[in-house]
């Protein structure tokens, strides 16, 4: 069974301005959480019910819901200092 995922306002606007190669490649990552959405570089961030997944500079914050089976990608941004 594979997964739905929904992008949500915040991830869109971060998606925005994104160089083509690296947008495509975050894509490529999104579209393979919908068959499993911890493979690849996945870890369960500290305090919070979320997971990071690193893409290349980037890293997709996203939530899952098991019982819907829904992926809930948060936030799209490129790794900083002050990105967690």
């Amino acid at each position: 069974m594979s997964f739905s995922v929904h992008i949500g306002s915040r991830a869109e606007k971060g998606l925005k301005g994104i160089p083509a190669a690296d947008l495509r490649r975050i894509f490529v990552a999104i579209n393979a959480m919908s068959a499993d959405p911890l493979s690849g570089d996945v870890i369960k961030l500290k305090g919070a019910e979320t997971f990071r997944r690193r893409v290349g500079n980037y890293r997709i914050i996203f939530s899952i819901d098991f019982d819907r089976r829904l992926v809930a990608i948060l936030d799209v941004q490129r790794r900083t200092s002050t990105t967690y």
